[in-house]
């Protein structure tokens, strides 16, 4: 092993934290995956540099597909994701955003390297080089002077399996047939899943991620796509018993466009009967959700309060992008929900 990697392991780029002055902050876990994570990172970041964040990973598509095959790695893609969105913004911050989120194309598409994230090659290199998953992101995470840790769900690979709804074919129709998807890629874009699993269902949770949940004053559990993203932290045993039996209090974000391919025709209310089905012994403090992303919102915060929770209606939604949270919007709502300030708005 080179002898660059046998000194003590920096935690944070030297000089790193200096500008902006971000306070401390709660010590916040969130958790998810893909741009969902990102969205809640890029607020919380705002909060606090206390922040871990914990990614699935069960990606088997695009380029992290392609080295969790050849190379038998976890997928690094939404650990990449996770960590550009963890970068400041200075230049320092951003140039390395940038790098970590540029993908490789050749003007003929032919190249080995096409389509591959420098990100993800970065990260598989250092895991090659160190042996450890956790401290290849670690030292990422100096790198890019990241503001918080990234942390996977679980060391091993994971795929996602998940059950389809699908009509009978023909002039008479028929009783619907329930069919198996298998990889997190296909049942994104399946139709709307009934039922999703993780592959092996006992996998051991990444010791790191249940340490830092225990020692959490806050987790948070989405937006992100609802049974590929969100609700598989809720389907490995250990991370679900630890998120159940955590001190800290528990935030759920939601989606801003809640009918996609994996939830067609669900509403507001249904997501969180999907979460309630899945970790019934899972119970929550608030919910953050868009003014305008939810319809009936006696039903949901109905079924919000079975879950425990208190629901917290307010404008995250990106001006410009409608399926876009605003970093800064966002982060006025986890403010308001860390401090306790208030009844919610727009509410019954």
């Amino acid at each position: 092993m080179s002898a660059l990697f046998t000194g003590q392991l920096p935690l944070v780029r030297p000089g790193a934290g200096s500008e902006g002055g971000i306070p401390k902050g709660p010590s916040v876990v969130a958790l998810g995956g893909g741009h969902g994570l990102a969205a809640s990172l890029s607020a919380l970041r705002l909060l606090t540099t206390e922040l871990t964040a914990v990614v699935t990973v069960a990606d088997d598509g695009g380029s992290s597909g392609r080295l969790r095959k050849d190379f038998g790695v976890l997928p690094p893609g939404d650990l990449r994701m996770a960590l550009a969105a963890l970068c400041d913004d200075t230049d320092w911050g951003r140039t390395w955003r940038d790098v970590m989120q540029h993908r490789f194309t050749s003007p003929t598409g032919m190249s080995g390297l096409e389509n591959h994230a420098m990100g993800n090659l970065l990260i598989v290199t250092l895991w090659e080089l160190l042996g450890d998953v956790v401290d290849g992101l670690r030292w990422a995470g100096a790198l890019l002077g990241a503001r918080g840790q990234v942390l996977p769900m679980s060391r091993v690979p994971l795929t996602i399996e998940g059950d389809v709804s699908v009509a009978a074919a023909g002039a008479h129709g028929g009783p619907a047939r329930i069919e198996t998807i298998r990889g997190q890629a296909a049942c994104a874009v399946s139709g709307r899943l009934e039922e999703v699993r993780l592959i092996p269902g006992d996998a051991p949770a990444c010791p790191e991620t249940l340490s830092a949940i225990e020692l959490a004053d806050w987790v948070v559990l989405g937006p992100g796509s609802w049974y590929t993203s969100v609700l598989p932290h809720l389907l490995l045993p250990q991370l679900r018993q630890a998120l159940t039996d955590t001190p800290a209090r528990r935030c759920l974000t939601m989606n801003l466009t809640l009918d996609t391919r994996e939830t067609t025709g669900m509403s507001a209310a249904d997501h969180l009967r999907a979460i309630r089905r899945v970790a019934p012994e899972f119970m929550v403090d608030a919910v953050i959700a868009d003014e305008a992303s939810v319809e009936d919102r006696d039903e949901f915060a109905s079924v919000a309060a079975e879950l425990g929770a208190e629901v917290h209606f307010d404008r995250v939604r990106s001006s410009g992008q409608r399926s876009a949270h605003d970093p800064l919007r966002l982060a006025g709502a986890y403010h308001e929900v860390f401090t306790g300030g208030g009844p919610s708005r727009g509410g019954r």
